[in-house]
Formats: C-alpha cells, sequence, structure tokens
C-alpha cells in the first residue's frame, strides 16, 4: 500500500507541473490584458498600462512567468491576488477551511443518505419504492446545481423563512459564531450534497442489487440466515465494492458543484474566489487554485484505490 501511494505521489508531481505550465499558456492566448483588471484599468493612460504590465510581468514570454512562478512556488511564495490585494498564500489559507467544511458535510452526507436509499431500493427492484428512487435520481442527475440552489433558497429561505438565504453568519454579526456558521451551512451542504446524490443511489441500488442475485447470498439465505444478516453481512459488503471508486471519481463533480453552490449562497470558499479570479483575470490566483483541485482530485483517485483494495483483499496493492 505504501509503496503504491509514494508511486501515485511521484507520479503527480510532472502532472501539476503539467496542468500549471496549461494555465499560463491558456493566460497567454487569453484575449484579456491583467493590465485592465481593477477600476482604474480602463481609465488609464498608455504609459500607465505599460507599467502595470511590466510589474506584473506579463510583458514577458509565459514560459519564463511560468518558470519563476514555478520557482517561487516551490519555497512557498504563490505570488500576489491582483484582485483582492493580498498573497495568494493569505487568500487559500483563509478561505479553504470553509470549502473542506462545506465539501465534506456535503460528501458525507451524500454517501450515508445514498447508501441507504440505495440498499432500501435493492431489495426489492422494480418495487414502488425503486420506481420513486430511481425516478427522482435520475431527475436530479440531470438538474443543474445552480438551480437547484436558487430553488432552495426561494422555498427554504424565501417562502418558509426557515434557513438563511446565503453567507456564512447573520447580518450586522461582528463575530464568527458555531451557531451561526451551522445554520448557514445547512442549506448549501444540503444542496451540494442533493448534487452528488444520485450517483450514489443508483450504483449502490445497482450493486447491491445484483450481489442479492449471487450464489453466496442464495446459499446464505438456504442456510436459514435472517434477511438483514444476508442483506448487511453479504450483499452489502459485494454490492458496496463499486461505490469505493466512485468516491475517487466523484471529487471533480464536487468541486464543480462546490464552485456553483457557494457562488449561489455566498460562502467564503476556495469556488467563489476561483470565480473572482476567472473573471478578473487574476492568474497568480487561478494557477494556485486550478494546482490545489488537481491535487485534490488526484488524492480522492488514490483514496478510492486504497479503500477499494482494504475492501477487497484480492486487489493487490503493489500489482
Amino acid at each position: 500500500m505504501g509503496r503504491m501511494a509514494g508511486r501515485r505521489l511521484l507520479a503527480a508531481v510532472p502532472v501539476l507541473a503539467v496542468v500549471t505550465f496549461a494555465v499560463f499558456a491558456v493566460a497567454a492566448a487569453s484575449p484579456f490584458d491583467p493590465a485592465y483588471a481593477g477600476s482604474s484599468g480602463p481609465v488609464a493612460g498608455r504609459e500607465v498600462l505599460d507599467q502595470v504590465r511590466e510589474n506584473l510581468g506579463a510583458d514577458r514570454p509565459f514560459a519564463v512567468r511560468w518558470w519563476d512562478w514555478l520557482s517561487a512556488a516551490l519555497t512557498g511564495d504563490l505570488g500576489d491576488s491582483t484582485t483582492l490585494r493580498q498573497p495568494v498564500a493569505q487568500v487559500i489559507g483563509e478561505r479553504i477551511g470553509w470549502s473542506v467544511l462545506l465539501c465534506g458535510v456535503a460528501f458525507v452526507l451524500a454517501v450515508v443518505v445514498g447508501t441507504v436509499i440505495g440498499v432500501l431500493a435493492a431489495r426489492r427492484r422494480g418495487g414502488w419504492f425503486d420506481r420513486i428512487a430511481s425516478g427522482l435520481a435520475f431527475v436530479l442527475e440531470a438538474a443543474p446545481p445552480f438551480w437547484i440552489g436558487l430553488l432552495a433558497v426561494w422555498f427554504f429561505a424565501l417562502k418558509l423563512d426557515a434557513l438563511p438565504a446565503g453567507g456564512l453568519t447573520d447580518t450586522g454579526s461582528d463575530a464568527v459564531t458555531a451557531g451561526q456558521v451551522l445554520s448557514h451551512l445547512v442549506l448549501p451542504a444540503c444542496v451540494l450534497a442533493v448534487t452528488q446524490l444520485p450517483w450514489f443511489v443508483l450504483y449502490v441500488r445497482e450493486g447491491v442489487g445484483d450481489a442479492l442475485a449471487e450464489d453466496p447470498v442464495r446459499g446464505a439465505r438456504a442456510r436459514g440466515l435472517s434477511e438483514r444478516t444476508v442483506l448487511l453481512g453479504h450483499a452489502l459488503r459485494s454490492g458496496l465494492l463499486p461505490v469505493l471508486t466512485l468516491i475517487g471519481s466523484r471529487v471533480p463533480e464536487l468541486i464543480t458543484g462546490a464552485l456553483l453552490v457557494e457562488t449561489v449562497f455566498s460562502w467564503p470558499g476556495i469556488a467563489s474566489a476561483t470565480v473572482e479570479a476567472a473573471t478578473s483575470v487574476d492568474f497568480p490566483l487561478l494557477a494556485a487554485l486550478t494546482v490545489l483541485a488537481t491535487a485534490a482530485v488526484l488524492v480522492g483517485n488514490l483514496l478510492s484505490d486504497l479503500l477499494y483494495g482494504l475492501a477487497d483483499p484480492r486487489v493487490g496493492f503493489d500489482g
């Protein structure tokens, strides 16, 4: 296991280098001029804009800028954000905790609720519960996250006035308290969980349903074991193996969904900073956030492989 993890981490180094190079290449090919980022750009004179480009290094070849950025990043210097007027490392440090909290809670909700619904649907495939659960899963699978978020804001925040519509704390509050954060977390976390829920429901339903039809499960029933023992002790473990690979593959979709959900609910996380960086041509911040997202995807894939190997001893880590 350690050897496989080490190989994956070594392979991630060139992948991250290529990703950062691609970001700077796209920035060089972009029609946007970083000198215009900010309110004074469009009304500034040519000499001022040329000076801004020189200060930002935008007048140098992108390969040189990429190498300078990479060399500085290896020492912990990620540059300065041109829109937030802060060091990029400080921007990420202030926001990453809130994104991890949101994504973590949403992902756990999606896995737990999706597993429960999938198992209940698999017990009697073709029944009324299975048809309703599968139908709703396909509908949610096609629904855009921002649409679900706006619908949740309209119903729970505006119509029922039961939950806050967005932000991290109540309006006018100077302190960030656990109670306020929890109440403001409920709606975006549930919306993000709903966007991930369909895949877990369908995967668990299919995996557990197929496991219930296998010979070992039939043999367990023939020996007189209870249906609960058969389901939890035999079918569930075998049927959940494909779900472990789904955990890693859902990380990119989780990041994309978080980007939209954080924007809808004004959640002060990394995803909302990504939107600001993209719309403001803030390439130092965008490059760092792209690397962070890529690293999260690589770690998610590694985690799914490790979980699969631990759950199924027949899978070799060093093969």
